[in-house]
């Protein structure tokens, strides 16, 4: 919107109005109904119609996209994590015998005892290759043979130190192991 000299204006930061008396560049001076003079860049200014023009302004306004405006933006919802849980390892391998084969028809204790043991060694070296600091290795209570072969099988690498899981989570049927990617092999 362009002013020129003879048009009403008002400033958009103060409550001076007045009429324009003089352009030059970017410099309006206006003249106020007391006969002072004010000097003001264009941009401080805004072309009055007539004396309702800040009051329709307001009323004209769409009230609900203002208020919308206004409304303090909601933030995502964020699951709080637990100091303990943050740490906890996301790697599990659950080394229980029906968890491994469809049945254990024809299968002696050895042969599914070498199954566990040989699904540990594979996820053990998984996790060693892709990088994954902690694992759980799910193996139950029982009598104990399967936690003893793999406190072997885990003693064979340097590069790793085993303890219980987590009582609260596991119980004490799980070992955890943690891998220590920058140790030498």
């Amino acid at each position: 919107m362009k002013i020129k000299i003879g048009d009403t204006v008002e400033t958009i930061d103060d409550a001076i109005s007045g009429i324009v008396t003089k352009i030059s560049e970017n410099t309006i001076t206006i003249e106020d109904t007391d006969g002072f003079e004010f000097q003001f860049e264009a941009n401080e200014l805004m072309l009055l119609t007539n004396e309702n023009t800040i009051t329709n302004a307001i009323y004209d306004s769409d009230i609900e996209a203002i208020k919308k405006e206004k409304e303090p933006k909601k933030r995502k919802q964020t699951t709080a994590v637990k100091p303990k849980e943050r740490h906890a390892p996301k790697f599990e391998v659950d080394l229980h015998i029906h968890h491994l084969t469809e049945s254990t028809r024809g299968l002696t204790n050895f042969d599914m005892l070498n199954l566990q043991l040989d699904t540990a060694r594979r996820q053990l070296e998984f996790a060693i290759k892709k990088r994954i600091p902690k694992i759980v290795f799910i193996h139950g209570v029982g009598e104990g043979v399967l936690r003893q072969e793999l406190e072997t099988l885990f003693g064979r690498y340097n590069n790793i130190k085993f303890y219980d899981a987590d009582y609260k989570t596991y119980g004490l049927g799980a070992t955890e192991v943690r891998v220590f990617q920058n140790m030498e092999a």
